[in-house]
């Protein structure tokens, strides 16, 4: 096995959800210039979950017409949409346009939308392609996806996204302060990051030109052995690997798909309750996990995130956007080396992540003037329960795949199934609240008065 060939494998993976991911570290930064504002997070959420159509549209294609649809141009087309889309960002991704009598970010939701395709579209695309190559590179493409969300983050925080301090507002630079509120002496000015978004952008698409590059390389390697014969774990080991899962819009339907549309009928045909190990009603307490899960982590917390970090400050924002996407890729590391199956273990860590994800919330629907606003312990408490959240709910997801791989081919495309209707579901649940009823309140860390 030559090692520039697991090279190649991990730098393909990483294209798979570094676009999406590199989005969520920079928004504390952009924030503060698109005219969205503290709302903007819940605009993506909506957009993300439309770019699903991506893999609906190839799943669509698997179904109609089996056996004719090959992955490889599928990749190479959304890779490239990807590498282009990075580079448009770069140059507009501030033109605005009025509509409604508002500004709006018409060109950065447009790109955004053909990014997250990408990222969408990956996980129905790579790793069938994966597939064709030996079982031994698999896991090298596992840990580049799972460098798709440690990237970005560590780029975001050598940039210093969002960095902010409270100056009197008769010495602040007007260009880069917030207009004080009413008897306000404060206001936030904006530090300039090391390096501007269009150079953060650009790195994305230098990442993705990087993963479009590895797969054209994969892709001429020469094909002297078997391709559909091997398998990802010998018959005599009781644990598979745990596949990472890594994005905002985790799929659980990423699965090798059966050699031929004869044993693709027979495994579509086979019953959910394919071992007898696992109950009806256990596994609709899995299914019901998979549904919250994504519905927490795809949906409802990322819509309200500014809420609940920006009242602590512009660093605490900036380290729970980053450090929750390293607690994403750590969690998935973490499950490959210490799976647990208990769903007893399972449901407890669910129950854990959800309360973080609880005080979250409650500290968003609390703002501008959450519990310990003015002290560093609510801060680092903000932080830490973002990261528990993500960590947490995380390694449940990992292992709710791998349970449901061990079931059958059924049931882990219902598996999809429910992880996107709990991902569109918080997405459409927190989009109304957020900017029809606007039950979060915005408000200026420096100039905000709270009441003691």
């Amino acid at each position: 096995m030559p090692l520039w060939v697991h090279a190649l494998a991990c730098a393909f993976g990483l294209g798979s959800w570094v676009a999406v991911n590199g989005l969520w570290v920079e928004l504390p930064l952009l924030v503060t210039v698109l005219p969205e504002g503290w709302d903007l997070p819940s605009y993506l959420t909506v957009i993300i979950q439309l770019a699903n159509l991506g893999p609906l549209l190839v799943a669509l294609c698997h179904r109609l017409c089996p056996g004719r649809v090959r992955e490889a141009p599928v990749v190479s087309g959304v890779l490239g949409v990807g590498v282009l889309a990075c580079v448009l960002l770069a140059a507009f991704w501030r033109r605005t346009t009025w509509i409604l009598g508002q500004q709006r970010s018409t060109a950065f939701f447009v790109l955004v939308f053909f990014l997250a395709l990408l990222d969408c579209t990956s996980s129905v695309t790579f790793l069938p392609f994966m597939m064709s190559l030996p079982a031994k590179y698999v896991s090298s493409f596992f840990v580049g996806e799972g460098l798709s969300g440690l990237a970005p983050a560590l780029v975001a925080l050598a940039q210093g996204v969002g960095m902010a301090r409270c100056v009197n507002a008769s010495h602040a630079s007007s260009a880069n302060a917030s207009v004080p509120s009413e008897g306000g002496g404060f206001v936030t000015e904006y530090l300039p990051p090391h390096f501007s978004p269009e150079v953060f952008f650009a790195l994305l698409g230098v990442m993705t030109a990087v993963s479009l590059a590895a797969f054209a390389a994969l892709h001429r390697l020469p094909r002297t052995y078997q391709l559909s014969t091997e398998h990802l774990v010998p018959e005599s080991q009781s644990d598979p690997p745990v596949t990472s899962v890594t994005s905002v819009t985790s799929v659980c339907s990423a699965v090798d798909p059966p050699s031929s549309p004869k044993a693709r009928r027979e495994t579509q045909s086979r019953p959910l309750l394919a071992k007898p190990g696992h109950s009806a009603s256990q596994l609709a307490f899995i299914y019901c996990m998979v549904v919250w899960v994504n519905s927490a982590t795809n949906g409802l917390l990322p819509s309200v995130q500014t809420f609940s970090c920006m009242p602590y400050g512009h660093l605490a924002y900036h380290l729970s956007a980053a450090l929750a996407s390293v607690a994403n890729p750590v969690a998935c590391i973490i499950a490959m080396f210490r799976p647990k199956r208990s769903l007893v273990c399972l449901g407890v860590l669910c129950l854990l992540g959800s309360a973080f994800g609880a005080y979250n919330m409650a500290m968003a629907s609390m703002s501008p003037c959450p519990l310990l606003q003015d002290s560093p312990l609510g801060a680092a408490l903000i932080v830490m329960s973002w990261v528990f959240f993500t960590g947490l709910l995380s390694y449940v997801k990992v292992m709710v795949g791998v349970i449901l791989r061990d079931e059958s081919h059924s049931a882990l495309v219902w598996c999809g199934v429910a992880a996107q209707a709990g991902s569109l579901l918080g997405s459409v649940t927190m989009f109304p609240l957020v900017n029809v009823y606007h039950l979060f309140q915005a408000g200026d860390f420096c100039s905000t008065r709270c009441p003691s």
